[in-house]
């Protein structure tokens, strides 16, 4: 399948080189155009020029950005993906997007042009490994032609029935695991302020039944986040509840948790930390009882 895939960050450089090992003809786009030609050169494939570019020269474009912002600048700019109007005939968004968002996408795309959200769970290991979980937005006959795709990228996908329903879905697990990642740091300060040892706490963290898989592989960040390539930042978590906080208004739902963790997040990136791995959570709650 001719695929184009924009967004080459922590995750999106690892799903690129699975498609292309899959045997996918890839054409790559990155904002910071190094990045696509470093990728192109390793994996023997095309570079576009601009995000219009890549659209027409691709059957599906797959694009793993940041935020709405980016998302927005890269669908709907002068030489945006929808600026092609010929070429892909369907757009995954694979990144944390809001559902509002998306839902711009479905509504403003080109005619004929489908927009399907298909975000994933799993952090750069399991996008490195193929073993993402995807969340697709859409029923399964339309996730039916993109299955080479997403097999190559991750291990199982869930359809979600509709547009947007990934969206959701994706700020509902990631809700859930800063709420593991704010309540780890707690638990491991307060073990600590008693005189166990970081390393003997986690063992026990680990073996009990509190344990959430994200625990066992981000264990040596929580124990040594300076000696470890950052995975994902504060700032994105803070993003990611932002957002959530705000969907959580508008469907009047209460999230009191979901809230205190925002809080945190917040506190944390003011003090210095946006830029450090979400494990540094630890490290900011230690401070905080100092």
């Amino acid at each position: 399948m001719r695929v184009g895939f924009a967004g080459l960050g922590r995750m999106g450089a690892h799903m690129a080189r699975n498609l292309a090992a899959a045997g996918h003809d890839v054409t790559l786009w990155n904002r910071s155009a190094g990045k696509a030609t470093a990728l192109a050169a390793e994996l023997g494939c095309a570079v576009a020029g601009t995000p219009a570019e890549l659209a027409a020269a691709t059957e599906v474009v797959v694009t793993m950005l940041a935020d709405d912002p980016s998302s927005e600048a890269v669908h709907f700019g002068a030489d945006g993906l929808f600026a092609a109007g010929t070429g892909a005939g369907i757009f995954v968004e694979m990144g944390t997007m809001s559902p509002d968002h998306i839902a711009e996408l479905a509504a403003r795309a080109p005619a004929g042009v489908q927009v399907i959200d298909a975000p994933v769970s799993g952090a750069t290991q399991a996008a490195a490994d193929g073993a993402l979980m995807i969340m697709a937005g859409c029923p399964e006959d339309a996730a039916k032609p993109l299955l080479p795709l997403f097999d190559a990228m991750g291990k199982r996908t869930i359809c979600l029935g509709r547009t947007g329903a990934g969206a959701v879905m994706k700020l509902a697990v990631n809700s859930l695991i800063h709420g593991i990642n704010q309540t780890l740091a707690e638990a491991m300060t307060l073990a600590e302020a008693s005189g166990i040892a970081p390393e003997r706490a986690f063992d026990v963290i680990e073996a009990s039944a509190a344990c959430a898989p994200m625990l066992k592989y981000r264990r040596p960040l929580y124990l040594d986040e300076a000696a470890h390539d950052v995975t994902f930042t504060v700032a994105l978590a803070r993003k990611d509840m932002a957002v959530t906080a705000a969907l959580a208004d508008r469907l009047g739902v209460a999230m009191p948790q979901g809230r205190v963790t925002l809080e945190k997040l917040s506190q944390a990136s003011a003090a210095g930390f946006a830029g450090r791995d979400m494990a540094a959570m630890l490290d900011f709650m230690r401070e905080r009882n100092e």
